[in-house]
């Protein structure tokens, strides 16, 4: 749907000034000659809350700094993007956007995908490979004296020596390829404002001096090293107690078990309440310098993010155009952030934390009701979830214990006895949000861990709370479709993806099933599944179809698996060892043996069939073709 007359109509409710500038002439509009921070993006500007650039925009504007926001510059041309808008007196943010740019440009096969989701008409083509660098290396040419701050999902999962399986190459922590100054990784909101905070204090007059007038431009050596959960590129540092030290970026490219067992590590640091600051040598003059993460937000601080004042809708410049990401999201709500469940290819929890904070529920009803006031909304939210449906509220029973604890995840490989999984809170948004007359449905979108539903805890009125809340979502809160992420069928892959014994799924399949009965519905279970990921083979895949088939299944929601950086996954894949173990692990790593596994997916297409048989066969497994086609194959 592109934002049509309908969207026109509302914009009479908005000023152009209602968005951040992203023009000079915007900037004049509010009557700003020169700005405090200019944030480049790799994304269109969508004014919402889960757009990144506009969280930190919107959060530098409530620091009373004047931030303007450049998306999608040319690169290509003569520049003018980079230069329009003059020098910040601050610095220049880049984030390459919602998503790291080499899976938004390519598939699992590294082909070049047909649309861009974060990209005014879906097109392809508007922002580079690694925007992060090509952006920092632009600016740090025309204005090498300006800090380059870089945040965001590719700079945050990159910070360190990583894997980039596009080039088939280890590659050392952003920095170095950027020349950028300083990195934030992970959410944000807290290093961006103590960044900014301490910048302010060097422009203050009495920093100044008697000889400097105090708007002073902020230059690199005037950038703060010390503030939690940033990365910084240090000339001569030597480790300080309590310092992890890694094996260097050299050592890495020589010695792949080095690369795994330095993964365990930043792993463990990252799902730590109190970590540790980590090094990491990149040559013989520079060492990447982790600052441990702050506390994660507090409920007051998470609702402070989330109740600026976004318009919640694109730049005006995009007027007539489709921009993917925001369709799909336009009606939706999230209610909090993190996630413990720490999946093995999964960069949610090395981004945002294991720990969840959950806004409170008048931030939430406050974002529904502006929400029920769009263009275009006929009653219905698409969305009220969060990166797993079900973890609202959840946290340990006792804190003191989470904060010594380092384990990836707190539901593998049993749900820890500290975890509340009481459901009994996200029941009450539910309730409190279809209460209003605006909203004639809420609907979940967001991936349902039916392992918490599952579980049952020593508390009783927990484990009804879990029996009412599926019951609930079955049948109040599902579109016709409610999708499910098993991932495989094989607990030995399972249990290297960091997911729960398959029995679990086919379980909660049995009372889905039964709760659509009981409620006269007819509605669907759509499970996710993943090919080649490291541990899985061929014959793991054929059991896969066999074992699917009989559930009646036809397979649409598949992937092959892809290595993004930060994952455990990545690392096995790409080291061949376990990062936890350091024992070898199989990945099926060429496009024969990749197509092999994922033909299985799609047993039932006529087209498939000969070829399956033929792997059958040459796999030793010809006892499965009666279980996948039956004795009458024609």
């Amino acid at each position: 749907m592109s934002l049509d007359f309908h969207y026109l109509c509302h914009m009479n409710a908005y000023q152009l000034t209602d968005w951040l500038p992203t023009t000079r002439k915007e900037m004049e509009l509010r009557g700003w000659q020169e700005l405090d921070v200019i944030l480049f993006s790799g994304d269109a500007y969508v004014d919402h809350p889960s757009f990144g650039a506009a969280v930190i925009g919107r959060l530098l504007e409530a620091e009373g700094l004047r931030v303007a926001i450049v998306p999608q510059p040319n690169w290509r041309d003569d520049l003018r993007d980079f230069k329009k808008l003059g020098r910040p007196r601050l610095f220049f943010g880049i984030s390459a956007g919602c998503m790291d740019s080499m899976v938004n440009k390519y598939t699992a096969n590294k082909r070049l995908r047909s649309e861009d989701a974060y990209t005014p008409d879906g097109r392809p083509d508007m922002r580079p490979e690694y925007p992060s660098v090509v952006y920092s290396q632009i600016l740090k040419k025309l204005y090498p004296d300006v800090p380059v701050v870089l945040g965001g999902i590719e700079a945050s999962l990159r910070r360190l020596t990583h894997y980039d399986y596009w080039e088939d190459r280890l590659r050392p922590g952003i920095l170095c390829d950027s020349g950028a100054d300083l990195l934030i990784y992970g959410m944000g909101e807290k290093p961006i404002v103590e960044l900014v905070d301490r910048l302010k204090e060097k422009r203050s007059p009495a920093a100044a001096g008697p000889e400097n007038a105090p708007d002073t431009y902020i230059t690199c050596a005037d950038l703060p090293h010390d503030i939690p959960q940033t990365v910084w590129m240090a000339p001569d540092i030597q480790p300080g107690q309590g310092d992890i030290e890694l094996y260097s970026h050299p050592e890495c490219l020589k010695d792949k078990k080095k690369q795994a067992a330095n993964f365990r590590r930043i792993e463990e640091e990252s799902n730590r309440y109190q970590a540790a600051r980590i090094l990491q040598r990149v040559d013989a003059q520079r060492t990447l310098v982790v600052n441990p993460p702050y506390p994660p937000l507090t409920e007051k601080e998470l609702d402070h993010s989330f109740d600026l004042p976004y318009t919640r809708l694109p730049h005006p410049k995009y007027r007539n155009k489709r921009i993917p990401a925001f369709e799909m999201i336009r009606f939706s709500v999230n209610i909090h952030r993190g996630c413990f469940g720490g999946c093995a290819f999964c960069t949610i929890s090395a981004h945002q934390g294991k720990f969840i904070v959950s806004r409170s529920r008048e931030s939430i009803l406050r974002e529904v009701k502006q929400v029920t006031r769009m263009p275009e909304f006929k009653g219905y939210l698409s969305d009220l979830g969060g990166p797993s449906a079900n973890m609202y509220r959840m946290q340990g029973k006792d804190t003191s214990l989470c904060q010594r604890c380092k384990r990836p995840s707190c539901i593998h490989p049993e749900i820890c006895p500290n975890l509340h999984t009481d459901h009994r809170p996200l029941l009450e948004i539910y309730r409190a949000v279809d209460a209003l007359p605006e909203i004639r449905k809420s609907f979940i979108g967001s991936g349902v861990r039916y392992d918490l539903l599952l579980h049952r805890s020593q508390d009783a009125k927990t484990n009804e709370a879990a029996a009412e809340y599926t019951r609930e979502l079955i049948a109040r809160h599902v579109s016709g479709r409610l999708k499910v992420a098993p991932e495989h069928t094989s607990d030995r892959v399972l249990e290297l993806m960091r997911k729960p014994p398959f029995r679990q799924f086919a379980e909660f399949r049995k009372i889905f099933d039964r709760i659509n009965r009981e409620e006269g519905l007819r509605q669907q279970l759509i499970p996710y599944f993943i090919s080649s990921h490291p541990g899985c083979t061929a014959e793991d895949m054929a059991e896969l179809a066999v074992l699917t088939r009989q559930m009646d299944f036809h397979l649409e929601q598949v992937q092959d698996f892809t290595p993004t950086p930060m994952t455990v996954a990545t690392e096995a894949w790409y080291t061949g060892f376990h990062p936890y173990t350091l024992k070898p692990v199989y990945s099926a790593r060429t496009p024969k043996e990749k197509l092999a596994q994922r033909q299985f997916f799609f047993w039932y297409k006529p087209e498939e069939r000969q070829k399956i048989i033929r792997e059958l066969r040459y796999m030793g497994r010809a006892d499965l073709i009666d279980k996948l086609y039956g004795k009458k194959r024609g």
